[in-house]
């Protein structure tokens, strides 16, 4: 087994520390990743096994601004963030667009860890990456993920059908919503007006 990453950048909240993935955390990936609500639901099959999970650690987790989402009180993983660029991501992005995706063990849904991670990653984006825009998709169905978007500012785009979902070797439907720099500012004015 290779040893762990370097830290790297980690992003903290009041309940949550996003860190890079570590392959140490496999057996946390695992017990969160094999039910098959959760993968399916973002389009990618459950986990295997562990070493299924420390492979996907190794391959997909790795990928830069991609985090684990460690709750303080237990200092374990219990879900994954992750922000991308072109030409990764399934948005139609502009230059200074990203796309952000997420998912969460079922055991924490309804707990508004997600959309507190998600406001971290928006504060990367618009004020670090010097992110113009930012988009966010979910499949027809994934009522839970289109409740994140909502509560974190995101407004409804566009839906596309036939979308291809390779991992699960699917056609589906998958809605898009954009975030500009400008509604978020202007959330953030409110908020903390």
């Amino acid at each position: 087994m290779t040893a762990d990453p370097s830290p790297g950048v980690m992003l903290e909240t009041e309940r949550l520390l996003l860190r890079p993935w570590r392959e140490s955390d496999a057996p946390e990936l695992y017990r969160y990743a094999k039910d098959p609500a959760v993968g399916p639901a973002a389009g990618w099959p459950p986990h295997t096994d562990v070493e299924n999970s420390r492979e996907i650690i190794r391959t997909v987790l790795s990928a830069p601004e991609t985090y684990a989402v460690v709750l303080k009180e237990t200092g374990l993983p219990v879900g994954s963030v992750g922000i991308m660029r072109r030409p990764h991501g399934s948005a139609r992005m502009k230059r200074r667009e990203a796309e952000i995706g997420y998912w969460i063990g079922v055991p924490y849904w309804g707990r508004g860890l997600i959309p507190e991670a998600v406001h971290a990653l928006l504060c990367r984006c618009f004020g670090e990456l010097g992110c113009t825009g930012v988009w966010c998709g979910y499949f027809d169905g994934n009522e839970r993920s289109r409740r994140v978007q909502e509560k974190c500012g995101f407004v409804y785009h566009h839906t596309e059908a036939g979308r291809p979902c390779r991992q699960l070797c699917e056609v589906r439907t998958e809605h898009f919503a954009y975030l500009s720099r400008k509604r978020w500012k202007q959330l953030r004015g409110q908020a903390e007006g």
